[in-house]
């Protein structure tokens, strides 16, 4: 069984970001297209569910004002140290740090000394949550869109 890809155009609408947001994090490999990347000028990349949670944790982590250079750092830690699916992890937001709870330890990904402030954890599997729920509802909306028109019954004078 293959799995299910999610086109450029797609995967902004379900993420909620822009194309030249994804197309930035793409050729900066924030997060590339794992089914297809792109092979030049006009080609289409073709991403994966997982890809699609990724951009979506780094929607929210900026939403809630992580800078970029930080969300990138956070996603590098997690690629190079974590084994299991991002959508188990914790990070928790301190001021514009980023830390990984794992195993019930907390992980500075930025490398800063000092204390801060807990703002926000920000627990993965709600964002996958989210993400399930806006490819139905998009599904459900393009299968309407394509449904063809029910015809009304002509009736006949008596």
């Amino acid at each position: 069984m293959t799995e299910q890809g999610f086109t450029t155009t797609r995967a902004t609408s379900i993420v909620g970001i822009s194309y030249r947001q994804l197309d930035y994090w793409a050729r900066t490999d924030l997060v590339r297209p794992s089914l297809v990347d792109a092979a030049g000028s006009g080609s289409r990349r073709l991403y994966s569910y997982r890809d699609l949670l990724e951009l979506r944790v780094i929607k929210s982590l900026l939403d809630a004002g992580i800078k970029l250079e930080s969300v990138r750092k956070a996603f590098n830690y997690m690629r190079e140290h974590m084994n299991g699916d991002i959508a188990a992890a914790h990070l928790v937001i301190s001021g514009s740090d980023v830390m990984v709870c794992e195993g019930g330890e907390l992980i500075d990904v930025m490398n800063r000394a000092g204390q801060g402030v807990l703002v926000n954890v920000l627990a993965l599997g709600g964002v996958k949550l989210s993400l399930d729920q806006q490819i139905r509802a998009q599904d459900e909306q393009e299968s309407r869109e394509q449904r063809p028109p029910t015809p009304i019954a002509s009736r006949r004078a008596v």
